[in-house]
């Protein structure tokens, strides 16, 4: 592919986030393209490990329009998830391009010149959905380069195979970190290490409660008040059969972070040492922003100072599917429905006004 192709909108990104998007962006006329810069449908959900499944049932972890096929039983797996994705786009017939990989963005005379492996789109309207999950942090510990064990992050984390026999830590405090923790328990001696001691949802309620929570959130941030803690302090993990058994077989329990690595394990506050075998890190992603970079629109943080979605420095662009930064539990199969249709219906408002001001 060579020369430009003009469209009324890029979205870039294929995942959940950009296929909620191109529904409503089809579905209101608008010219788009999909960017993805992976090489197959499911954004990052095929990488995640093998056992996962979600905390919602399916009827609430659906994209727009068409809801989520119920699976043969329990919650849905990562490949059925990765299957509905695949679906999804074809049943919309959604413009995607795969692989293609953004360089980078540039002010263009009337538009946002989006430059990438395969090309350059100019857009009168450029939506970054391109997930939080593009960087895995690691906080920083004192003699963590000199640990001769083994250490990787949830992202790569594929099943408990490899650790049998060994002594391992899981670090992080969420819902991955319950959920390999109580995988991995049963094959290794192990430890779970939080800042906190973790907050548990009572076993009647599933994932969908994390987003009333959220909600319970946005409104009490409309009305000026502070969100209600009966209906936003349940809990944050959810307790899906897995944890529920290493519950009862009494592993799920934490210890406060360890103060510094030894070559061949750990030292603790109190002072004391442990060997350890390998570290499985827990602790989320940062989203991977480097597209952005040339727009000069990165705050000192490394985010992005917006309004609704729409970055305050640069007029043509739209961040969907970050985190609650972006809207309410818009990193969410469940919530990014509500964030796409009001990020697409500001997109529409802008290109038929016409009368953006380019800042470049």
């Amino acid at each position: 592919m060579s020369g430009q192709i003009f469209r009324d909108v890029v979205v870039i990104g294929g995942g959940q986030s950009g296929l909620a998007a191109g529904y409503f962006l089809r579905r209101l006329g608008l010219d788009c393209e999909i960017l993805d810069a992976n090489d197959r449908p499911g954004g990052a959900w095929p990488d995640a490990w093998d056992s996962l499944r979600l905390f919602s049932p399916a009827q609430m972890s659906s994209l727009p329009s068409w809801p989520m096929p119920p699976p043969k039983g329990g919650y849905p797996s990562r490949d059925h998830v990765v299957g509905y994705l695949a679906a999804y786009e074809q049943r919309y017939s959604l413009p995607i391009q795969r692989p293609v990989r953004v360089k980078g963005i540039l002010h263009s005379a009337g538009g946002l010149s989006v430059r990438t492996d395969r090309g350059t789109w100019l857009a009168k309207a450029v939506i970054s959905a391109t997930g939080g999950t593009g960087q895995p942090f690691i906080p920083p510990y004192s003699g963590r380069l000199l640990f001769r064990g083994k250490q990787i992050h949830s992202s790569a984390y594929r099943s408990p195979d490899e650790f049998v026999g060994q002594r391992v830590l899981v670090v992080g405090g969420g819902n991955s970190g319950a959920q390999i923790l109580a995988e991995i328990s049963k094959v290794a001696e192990t430890a779970w290490v939080t800042r906190e001691p973790p907050r548990f949802l009572p076993d009647d309620v599933d994932g969908g409660v994390l987003f009333e929570q959220a909600m319970e959130r946005v409104r009490a941030l409309m009305e000026g008040r502070e969100p209600d803690r009966a209906k936003s302090g349940l809990g944050d993990i959810v307790m899906v059969p897995p944890v529920r058994e290493a519950r009862d077989q009494d592993v799920l329990y934490t210890v406060r972070p360890f103060t510094r690595f030894l070559p061949d394990g750990v030292v603790w506050q109190d002072g004391a040492r442990t060997p350890v075998d390998a570290v499985i890190w827990c602790t989320g992603f940062r989203p991977d922003l480097s597209h952005l970079t040339k727009l000069g629109v990165l705050e000192a943080d490394g985010r992005i100072a917006l309004e609704h979605g729409r970055s305050l420095r640069q007029p043509r662009l739209w961040m969907l599917g970050y985190g609650d930064w972006t809207g309410a539990a818009s990193a969410t199969l469940a919530g990014i429905t509500r964030s796409a249709r009001d990020t697409v219906q500001a997109v529409q408002q802008f290109i038929a006004g016409d009368h953006a001001a380019d800042p470049g």
